[in-house]
């Protein structure tokens, strides 16, 4: 299933943009960054989870549909708009040398290579395969240096006609020819590469790479010839399917299946589909897991209703006041009564009859190779400043936000403690502590330092020198602009403040009036109007009110002064509203607060997922306590901070009369509600030291191409996929931005803009060494260095949950490791007998 972020394509497309040629910097070497300092550290790994069984006890037939997100727009893995469709199809039709094994070390595969290794390294390094002499086309060729020639001539970057993603590898090599025969391949490097093992995989035959017309538009919806254990038999756009059968010429262990067909199902009809019968492997999210486990323990139920699902939240006595009103006297009423009824009966048995097609499937689970990270982007603002960014990840409870996600699918939550390498992988080090662990304190006193205090954003300072570069070298013209904008925007929501106070002291007055008439009461000049409940109410989280900084009197009357300020948030004005309304509004909030698949912490309230639909949310408003606006009985406690947080960070901080606030986006589709409980317990820690986030939600569509991508973010969260070539496939997402001729950056992957040139260098070394552990302790040295820079805050490895029919073995969670294809099919029955066929 896709995630919203980083298309998931770009595993190896990542190497796609030149690399930049950087100084060296003499930059001492910080704490923990060498492995002679550190030992490597073992953290927890998830093994795979696929039902794995022998070859013999799996059945001969049979047809498996796999869901995927959408039908692939090409089957060329090297063009730019290649996505996860591509990558999981090829797989199963093309070559690849190196496939990764469980812990995503690349192992070289005997199925078309007898070896591959380095045979010289002065005075330019070579490589030699070996092929596997079985190892052929579909059309009968054999598998040859020709392929390999033609592949390396259209990455190359040499001939620009030829439309490629990336070029990173195959732009070092010098020269490809036939060794001693023609099982033989020699590859001559012009510069070291140590990723070598990276390239050609996928291999595709020479007929899609030896012209840019069949590179570019050839290979888009077929092959030419393939080489893997499925042929491609047919494409079918309309019914959403790619459809592979059994390959005759496949010289391997036989393949199972007669034939694979995988559907295009989008993820929120998964569940649909699943229980349709219509696939029998998807992607799923944790609510749909949650779905299939608690319909394996139903087992039919008994005749019993489900204790889940649409009604069965209803009460017995809600229920028979329902039918009471239903079959009342009311008929107006009794009608409503009945339709809902109705409705919730409709529902009801069509939950009960997807239950009772999701028992056939087991959910299997496993870690994802990807990471979950905190995006911070230092291009301007207040993140340009280092200081401030240190501080943001300094107050995060990573193992908070890690068990939110992974603990209540039972896997284990450890913070991931690498850019560079996951838990499991060779070489995987925690370097988190060259930027330090959760510690609030030291982030206010980064904050302080940087110039961010609680006076800040009541007074301006003149000459105040703390800030980043960028502040600084704003022009005079700007700064003025941004004055006479702030100026018109206090001037706004002064007006929009005195126009509430006036309505709230109508409607307070209105209210007062009636409550006199009802009293028969006659208003008169010595008399004195009683207590009504309205003087009993305040602003949750105004600390001038009862309950907050200013106490009520002895005699019961609200604090000295109920009318709002000019300085005071506007979140915080008295607004006149029902009783009714608050309790809706408090309904609606406690019911967002089961949306959330993975944790019950609550969600943001009025999700829209139209196009271009976008939602601001500030933090304040989900402070503990109660929401900021709303009334509440006098004595109530205003919001108060977490423990621990001292009096100084319970006020926003500000500079120069500007609030410390940084813009949050997050996505607001279905897909998406751990990314909204995460983003919503990082507002709550970054309040807790008094920066103010603004939660933008928006269309999942334009998430990353729109805002990532296009830099229109403060803070964001989205995954990056591992790699087993982080010299290569790391380096432009890590890489120093660099200012173009037209003024603007140039920052390949690196979409938080934040990046130091010895970064850059450290890469670079790692990708021209071929010592492996020396190049494993340059890596080391550059995660360090990624993590005191603080523009990439890694928060957790991604679960991931795969629905697979109960009689497929060999297929489900693969964690790092990629499918054997051949492997996939039906359990054979324990009883003797014929084996046993999909219903299909």
């Amino acid at each position: 299933m896709s995630y919203v972020g980083v298309p998931r394509g770009t595993v190896r497309k990542r190497r796609s943009l030149a690399l930049f040629a950087t100084g060296v910097l003499a930059v001492p070497v910080l704490a923990g960054c060498s492995s002679s300092d550190k030992a490597e550290t073992t953290a927890t790994v998830v093994p795979q989870d696929v039902a794995p069984a022998l070859r013999s006890q799996v059945a001969e037939g049979g047809t498996i549909h796999w869901a995927i997100d959408a039908m692939p727009t090409t089957f060329n893995a090297f063009q730019a708009d290649a996505d996860a469709s591509t990558t999981r199809i090829t797989g199963a039709l093309l070559p690849t040398l190196f496939p990764l094994d469980t812990k995503g070390v690349p192992r070289l595969n005997p199925d078309y290579l007898e070896s591959a290794k380095i045979i010289e390294r002065e005075p330019k390094q070579v490589v030699l395969y070996r092929l596997n002499q079985k190892a052929v086309w579909s059309d009968g060729r054999e598998i040859g240096a020709p392929d390999f020639v033609a592949q390396w001539r259209a990455l190359s970057g040499k001939d620009t006609a030829f439309w490629t993603a990336r070029n990173a590898g195959y732009d070092r090599i010098e020269r490809i020819e036939r060794g001693k025969d023609d099982l033989e391949v020699r590859v001559t490097f012009a510069k070291p590469y140590a990723d070598w093992r990276s390239l050609f995989s996928p291999l595709y035959p020479k007929q899609v790479t030896s012209s840019p017309d069949a590179f570019n538009d050839g290979a888009r919806t077929t092959l030419a010839a393939t080489s893997g254990p499925f042929r491609l038999s047919g494409v079918d756009k309309k019914a959403g399917t790619v459809t592979l059968v059994r390959s005759l010429r496949w010289w391997g262990s036989p393949t199972k299946l007669d034939s694979l067909v995988f559907r295009r199902v989008k993820p929120q009809d998964r569940v649909e589909a699943l229980a349709d019968g219509k696939v029998d492997v998807a992607d799923i999210d944790a609510e749909a897991a949650h779905r299939i486990v608690a319909a394996a323990r139903d087992n039919g139920g008994n005749g019993q209703p489900l204790t889940h699902g649409p009604g069965s939240e209803i009460s017995p006595a809600a229920a028979l006041r329902s039918w009471a009103v239903a079959h009342g006297s009311d008929a107006k009423a009794a009608a409503a009564a009945r339709a809902a009824r109705a409705k919730t009966r409709a529902a009801a048995e069509v939950y009960a009859a997807e239950q009772d097609g999701l028992r056939a499937y087991a959910v299997r689970k496993s870690l994802e190779p990807a990471y979950t990270q905190l995006a911070l982007n230092g291009e301007s603002g207040p993140l340009a400043d280092d200081r401030v960014r240190r501080a943001v990840a300094r107050a995060l409870d990573r193992q908070e936000l890690a068990d939110a996600v992974l603990t209540p699918l039972g896997l284990p939550a450890t913070p991931l403690g690498s850019h560079l390498a996951l838990a499991g992988q060779p070489g995987y080090q925690d370097s988190s502590g060259a930027l330090g662990d959760q510690d609030p304190k030291e982030a206010q006193a980064l904050l302080a330092d940087a110039g961010w205090t609680r006076d800040g954003a009541m007074q301006k300072s003149a000459g105040t020198k703390a800030g980043s570069e960028g502040e600084k070298a704003k022009g005079k013209a700007e700064r003025q602009k941004e004055a006479a904008e702030d100026e018109k925007a206090a001037e706004d929501r002064a007006a929009e403040r005195a126009e509430r106070a006036e309505r709230a002291e109508k409607a307070a007055a209105d209210k007062a009036a009636r409550a006199d008439r009802s009293a028969g009461r006659t208003a008169g000049a010595g008399e004195k109007r009683k207590p009504t409940a309205e003087d009993s109410l305040y602003v949750v989280g105004d600390r001038n009110k009862p309950g907050g900084d200013d106490k009520p009197g002895d005699d019961g009357k609200p604090g000295r002064d109920s009318r709002p300020r000019d300085d005071e948030d506007s979140g915080h004005i008295l607004a006149p509203a029902t009783a009714a309304a608050v309790q809706s509004v408090s309904l609606l909030r406690q019911a967002d607060a089961f949306t959330s698949p993975y944790v019950g912490a609550p969600a943001v309230a009025g999700t829209d997922t139209s196009e271009g639909a976008r939602e601001t949310v500030t933090v304040r408003e989900r402070r503990t306590g109660g929401a900021a606006g709303a009334y509440a009985p006098a004595g109530t406690a205003a919001p108060a901070a977490p423990a621990g947080v001292a009096d100084s960070a319970r006020g926003t901080l500000g500079k120069d009369g500007k609030p410390l606030s940084l813009r949050f986006v997050l996505p607001s589709g279905p897909g998406s509600e751990s990314l909204r409980t995460v983003g919503d317990k990082i507002s709550a820690m970054l309040d807790a030291i008094g920066v103010r986030t603004e939660i933008i939600k928006v269309a999942d569509a334009g998430y990353f191409k729109d805002h990532i991508a296009a830099g229109e973010y403060d803070l964001a969260l989205y995954s990056w996929p591992a790699t087993a070539y982080p010299a290569t496939d790391d380096r432009p997402i890590f890489a120093k931005p660099v200012p173009a001729t037209d003024g603007s950056l140039l920052v390949e992957q690196n979409y938080t803009r934040v990046g130091t040139d010895h970064i850059d260098q450290l890469f670079d070394q790692a990708v021209a060494e071929l010592d492996e552990d020396a190049a494993q302790d340059l890596i080391r040295q550059a995660d360090a260095r990624i993590w005191a820079a603080a523009g990439s805050i890694p928060l957790y490895q991604r679960p991931q949950l795969v629905a697979a029919d109960r009689k497929l073995v060999n297929v489900g969670a693969f964690g790092f490791g990629v499918p054997h294809y051949q492997d996939i099919g039906f359990k054979k029955p324990q009883a003797a007998g014929s084996p046993a066929n999909r219903r299909k």
